[in-house]
C-alpha cells in the first residue's frame, strides 16, 4: 500500500509538469500565430506599395525634364510677345 502512494505521488509531479509544459507551449503558439499572420500581410502590402512606388517613379520620370521646359518658354514667351506687337495686338 505504501509503494502504492508513492508511486502516485511519483507520478502526480511528472503530470502537473506535462500539463504547465503544454500550456505554455499553446499560449506561446496562441501569441506567434497571430504575429505570423500579420507579417505575411504585411509582406503582402509591402509588394504593392512597391509596385506602386515603381510605377509612380516611371510616370513621373518627365518631371525632370521640367526645368529645361520652363527655360524654353522663357524663351518662347517673350518672342510671341514681340509678334502680337508688330501685329497690332
Amino acid at each position: 500500500m505504501a509503494l502504492l502512494a508513492t508511486a502516485t505521488t511519483s507520478t502526480t509531479g511528472w503530470v502537473v509538469g506535462y500539463v504547465i509544459g503544454i500550456v505554455v507551449v499553446l499560449v506561446v503558439v496562441a501569441l506567434v500565430v497571430p504575429i505570423l499572420v500579420l507579417a505575411h500581410s504585411i509582406g503582402n502590402e509591402a509588394k504593392l506599395i512597391n509596385d506602386s512606388l515603381t510605377e509612380s517613379v516611371h510616370n513621373t520620370a518627365a518631371l525632370a525634364e521640367l526645368n529645361t521646359t520652363i527655360e524654353y518658354v522663357g524663351v518662347i514667351v517673350p518672342g510671341l510677345n514681340r509678334g502680337r506687337t508688330r501685329l497690332g495686338g
